[in-house]
């Protein structure tokens, strides 16, 4: 996916330098639908971290796209990809790191709220080491949510557009994902050191089929 922005970016570099020394009008209308193509190509949430903007990789998901999928690896290095909760409602959050106030704050309340969910599987990701997921789930005795660690390959974090580039960190948002694997509810936080609304996912998680 990288990749391809790459290549793209450097086609209408190529073309803009083409149409400064030729003035091809061909070479203008190409350049201008590539760059019409890479806006679309390239849409990603804008959020910050401590007051700084920064760059997420990835696309942007919206609600009513297919979830993406992935490979994050669980606390005992097994992978662990999206079908493997087929057929179930998910709620999936990503945060920067478990050992942070608001990233412990915000899994507790999942995971005293995943019990009115029903058959909602909740998952968490961060690239906390799993090692440490593991460590940080048994002391704050985490039962109901599952923490996955994103680590490895960035797998989750460019899936969904949440990988920050400056800070190989996953910024904070939440989604839905329906049984059909459609994604049904999306929160980027703007600002990825806040919290995110609790009541709204739930809710969300609650209605999803």
């Amino acid at each position: 996916m990288l990749f391809t922005k790459i290549i793209l970016i450097a086609k209408i570099i190529l073309t803009g330098y083409i149409y400064t020394v030729h003035n091809d009008a061909e070479a203008h209308g190409f350049m201008t639908a590539l760059l019409d193509r890479t806006k679309e190509d390239i849409k990603m949430a804008n959020v910050t971290f401590k007051g700084n903007s920064v760059t997420l990789l990835g696309n942007e998901v919206k609600v009513g796209d297919k979830a993406p999928d992935f490979i994050v690896l669980a606390n005992d290095l097994s992978e662990v990809t999206l079908n493997d909760t087929k057929g179930q409602v998910r709620l999936i959050t990503s945060v920067p790191s478990l050992d942070t106030g608001v990233c412990d704050a915000e899994t507790r309340r999942f995971n005293e709220e995943a019990n009115s969910l029903g058959n909602v599987k909740v998952l968490t990701v961060s690239v906390d080491l799993p090692f440490a997921q593991k460590r940080w789930c048994a002391a704050a005795g985490i039962e109901n949510v599952q923490t996955l660690s994103d680590h490895r390959d960035l797998s989750f974090g460019e899936a969904y557009g949440v990988a920050i580039q400056e800070l190989r960190l996953l910024t904070r948002a939440v989604f839905v994902v329906d049984s059909s694997d459609t994604v049904t509810y999306v929160e980027y936080v703007s600002e990825a050191t806040n919290h995110p609304n609790y009541e709204a996912a739930l809710e969300a998680a609650k209605s999803a089929k």
